[in-house]
């Protein structure tokens, strides 16, 4: 069978960058499409403005016209924006507008050079004066198309410096999270270790009393079997574990009786089975992991006293499992985050409890995880939700 491959929450971070930079790239295209279909229109529009120019300007220079030449006067004094040159058959400057000489030493030279430009720019109007006779007009482009024709670059500028930002921001917020976890996972560890070790040490404590009470050799056996339970759950970590067919029932009433007997005697549990099997795809170690996670952060919601309930049953094809309190609750602005690396409500906790069970149910057991309601001391349900075979 071929392996599923597993979408990690650091594979996802990989694909929001690419997707803002194809992004990025997309809008920079668009925008520059868009401003060079404008750029082309608005050329357009000059030149058929400046051919009107240069036909007022034939009209008005010709000394046979006759009639009423206001109109070809309005034309060329409408023209407040382009800038252009008119020259006359030998290519000597008769007229300009809407170039600023002043301050300049040189006018003539700095014409000329207009003049150069404006060749290159764009091809001359002819402006008819007489049938052996015929001036020019060359022209610029306006303010308007010149900063029009910047404005994408600097859009592309503005573009590229978010990408940049938001790359370092992203990367930045990626590392923090990441040493998050790696602390939380040394504190987890530690704090893992710390139950079975803290028994461990009062027993050699009894041991060396000489009043060893009979069944004391079974519980030093059962924290060194726990010992090797969380040596081989570290171990799993970003590795795929191995499923088996089990009995949701009997798993969960294993991870039940582990904690019951290690909570304190103000805490009473009350735990509801489904009436037959609920076979299930799991593994028994992980799965132990979350239940634990998710009664130890119960027990301290009540701050040690309380009920606590554990069901487990069957909903069509899946198996669900409810963990309920009356302790403080989970309001509704943290129902979504409780299970980001990080996030505690405790004084001394490290966030990682949650984001672990989560990432265990979600990416190994296909599964749900998540807060169905919370009534600040009347009950808090945390459900799981995986496949029944």
């Amino acid at each position: 069978m071929k392996k599923r491959r597993r979408f990690n929450f650091y594979e996802s971070r990989r694909f929001i960058k690419v997707i803002l930079m194809l992004l990025a790239l997309i809008i920079s295209i668009i925008t520059l499409y868009l401003s060079q279909r404008l750029v082309v229109k608005i050329a357009g529009e000059e030149k058929k403005k400046m051919e009107m120019w240069a036909e007022a300007e034939s009209i008005l220079t010709d000394p046979n016209s006759d009639g009423d030449l206001g109109f070809q006067l309005r034309v060329v004094q409408s023209n407040t924006t382009i800038p252009a040159i008119l020259v006359d058959e030998k290519g000597a400057i008769l007229e300009f507008v809407n170039i600023d000489t002043g301050g300049r030493n040189r006018v003539d030279k700095y014409l000329h050079e207009k003049l150069e430009s404006f060749k290159i720019e764009n091809e001359a109007i002819v402006v008819p004066v007489d049938k052996n006779v015929d001036f020019k007009v060359y022209y610029g482009s306006s303010t308007v198309l010149t900063q029009l024709q910047y404005y994408p670059y600097v859009v592309l500028g503005i573009v590229a410096l978010f990408m940049f930002v938001s790359y370092v921001a992203f990367s930045y917020s990626t590392r923090s999270e990441q040493d998050k976890v790696w602390v939380g996972l040394a504190k987890e560890t530690a704090h893992q270790l710390g139950t079975p070790i803290s028994s461990l040490m009062g027993w050699v404590e009894v041991m060396e009393l000489g009043d060893l009470p009979e069944g004391a050799p079974m519980e030093m056996r059962k924290d060194i079997d726990r010992l090797n339970i969380i040596t081989e759950r570290f171990s799993k970590i970003g590795s795929e574990p191995v499923l088996e067919t089990l009995n949701l029932n009997e798993v969960m009433f294993e991870a039940i009786e582990y904690m019951k007997n290690r909570s304190g005697k103000g805490v009473v549990f009350e735990s509801e089975f489904w009436k037959s099997d609920v076979l299930c795809r799991i593994n028994r170690n992980l799965f132990h992991w979350v239940i634990e996670n998710l009664i130890k952060n119960s027990i301290d919601a009540m701050e040690g006293e309380g009920v606590l309930r554990c069901s487990v049953k069957l909903i069509k094809n899946s198996a669900v499992v409810d963990i309920t309190d009356n302790g403080k609750g989970v309001s509704r602005d943290q129902m979504k985050s409780i299970f980001k690396p990080g996030f505690t409500t405790k004084k001394r906790g490290w966030g990682l409890g949650l984001s672990l069970a989560k990432r265990i149910i979600t990416d190994y057991h296909r599964g749900q995880i998540y807060v169905k309601s919370s009534v600040p001391f009347d009950h808090t349900t945390m459900r799981i939700v995986i496949s029944a075979v």
